[in-house]
């Protein structure tokens, strides 16, 4: 029998072309911070427009089709680069394999991105809730950074829950950093409040969210009013039943959820990744 081999260096098959909807982007830095979450920075196409809150497709080509999962966008708008954060789930399709990404590696990036989770959704108030667990953090990012936010609410306040300590260091280092971001630094330093939880391992502030926001707790830690329609705006984040639950809330408390279409008291992002 015959074997052929085929000389080292030869060159590779070359690549299916993307459908015109997907741009091929490059990874510019990955950063881990536990086994199960990273974020990751791509590059922008030139002529790529989003607001911030929005997510995008984002993806891995495969033999046969491009595999693609919705991703919130965490930088601000005005940022060259694109940056996004990602949870590592069990078998998950296409994060099994986003993990090994590295610098200088292919990602594939739709054209068009879209969400609800942005201000033009909300009417005007003086406070903003931002309301997050896991990587629902992520469009937060993005919106801590964008100016528009400061010039729209007089105080911000944005939770991030978690079930260990360590699974908060993303949120921690974005708000940190605030004070030294070139568009909202002023702004951000003198509005911005953070608060985070956790609900497996000791930590400052243990509990879930839900159970702090409705029993009191964390308004009398923060030392802030309870929340109140005619004052305040929210957005919501993160797993299903973490949002049904702050949606109940805020509706009970006499909120309407808002849209592009028709802005109102909140809105929430159903948007994951896998």
């Amino acid at each position: 029998m015959r074997v052929s081999i085929e000389p080292e260096g030869a060159p590779q098959p070359p690549l299916a072309p993307l459908p015109a909807n997907l741009t091929a982007e490059r990874v510019l830095e990955v950063h881990h911070y536990t086994d199960k979450l990273f974020r990751f920075r791509v590059t922008r196409p030139e002529a790529f427009r989003f607001r911030a809150g929005e997510f995008v497709m984002i993806g891995l080509r495969t033999d046969d089709r491009p595999l693609l999962r919705a991703y919130s966008i965490a930088s601000p708008p005005w940022d060259d680069t694109l940056e996004f954060y990602s949870i590592i789930a069990p078998n998950g399709p296409l994060t099994s394999r986003l993990r090994n990404i590295k610098a200088g590696d292919e990602i594939l990036l739709a054209r068009k991105p879209t969400g609800t989770l942005v201000l033009d959704a909300l009417t005007p108030a003086k406070r903003l809730f931002l309301f997050s667990t896991g990587t629902g953090f992520a469009p937060f990012a993005s919106l801590l950074r964008e100016p528009e936010t400061y010039t729209k609410f007089d105080k911000v306040i944005v939770t991030h829950t978690c079930r260990e300590a360590s699974e908060l260091r993303y949120s921690e280092d974005i708000v940190n950093a605030l004070s030294d971001d070139p568009l909202v630094g002023e702004s951000a330093a003198l509005h911005v409040m953070r608060y985070a939880t956790c609900t497996r391992d000791a930590c400052r502030r243990p509990g879930r969210i839900t159970d702090l926001v409705a029993t009191g707790k964390m308004f009398t830690d923060l030392s802030i009013a309870p929340l109140d329609r005619s004052s305040d705006r929210a957005m919501i984040c993160g797993s299903l039943p973490f949002i049904r639950d702050m949606q109940n809330i805020l509706t009970a408390a006499g909120f309407a959820e808002g849209s592009n279409a028709n802005p109102a008291d909140f809105v929430v992002e159903k948007a994951f990744a896998g």
